[in-house]
């Protein structure tokens, strides 16, 4: 809320990220961003005081001034969790703008508004861990966000490891548990 000005005026043109239909492309935004990480973090994480949630700040800043465009990122942060969930909110339609300026207790229409969780995690453990223990969380603010579209986002903190060894994409698929088996796709990004 500190900042709320501050975000409302960081724009960048959202065009090169939206497809034909209106939706906005996350997987070219984020692609898009781990060049830009790969880049800029190690001398913008220096300049946060809190090291640890630097990557988390730059992904949120990244994604502010490309949804400032026409949709709105929301923020529920798992403290002491070691995750932040981010959901990204995109009017697929011209009358879908009007309901994201609306406030948080708002019904959205499902149709017109574009949803994609991102989870963000810090690798602490080992990356299979993270992905096994991330894909559940992705899926569970999923599906309490009803959102069709989600993304997992593991930074590597790793001193001296190798920017291909931490920048990936990888297509997985949430299994559920034996009590609700489903198929739930998720793009985990390295970084």
């Amino acid at each position: 809320m500190l900042t709320s000005v501050t975000q409302d005026t960081i724009v960048q043109e959202a065009a090169w990220y939206v497809r034909a239909d209106g939706s906005l492309d996350m997987a070219a935004l984020l692609t898009a961003f781990q060049q830009f990480f790969r880049e800029h973090s190690e001398h913008w994480i220096e300049r946060f005081d809190y090291k640890e949630a630097g990557p988390q700040l730059l992904l949120q800043a990244f994604l502010q001034r490309v949804v400032n465009g026409g949709g709105r990122v929301e923020r529920e942060y798992g403290l002491g969790r070691m995750r932040t969930d981010l959901l990204v909110l995109w009017p697929v339609d011209e009358s879908a703008n009007q309901q994201i300026g609306k406030s948080r207790n708002t019904k959205y229409a499902t149709r017109t508004i574009q949803r994609a969780v991102i989870e963000i995690k810090v690798l602490h453990k080992s990356l299979e861990q993270t992905i096994a223990a991330g894909l559940a969380q992705t899926w569970e603010y999923a599906d309490r966000c009803g959102a069709a579209e989600a993304h997992l986002v593991i930074f590597d903190r790793t001193p001296g490891k190798a920017w291909e060894e931490r920048l990936f994409r990888r297509d997985e698929v949430y299994r559920g548990t034996t009590e609700r088996p489903l198929a739930f796709p998720v793009t985990v990004w390295g970084m």
